[in-house]
């Protein structure tokens, strides 16, 4: 997503949720390198979202800034900072071949 990189995001990971989750289409993670950076990456994706007709995102975790989710519904953006990211790992539990089988226990 060429708004994280004008923003100086670290790191993007784009992962497809088709067949996976009902939550969204896709799902972007990316990285900024304090928590002010990730402040302005979530606060100037946020603004280009709304320019760019999305209309009203979700946001949560913007006070803090250690995780910030962006969430147009079909699009989801999570900017962490980079430990708070190695903790929690989305890519790994995301990009897992996870296909939906209603048959499986």
């Amino acid at each position: 997503m060429s708004w994280l990189d004008d923003a100086k995001a670290e790191n993007i990971v784009t992962i497809p949720l088709k067949g996976k989750s009902s939550i969204g289409d896709y799902m972007i993670v990316a990285s900024g390198r304090s928590d002010r950076h990730v402040g302005a990456i979530a606060e100037q994706i946020q603004r280009k979202m709304k320019d760019a007709g999305y209309g009203r995102v979700r946001v949560e975790g913007q006070p803090q800034c250690d995780w910030v989710l962006i969430d147009t519904g079909d699009i989801i953006v999570h900017v962490f900072r980079p430990e708070v990211r190695d903790f929690y790992n989305l890519e790994k539990m995301w990009s897992a071949d996870r296909t939906l089988d209603p048959t499986a226990h």
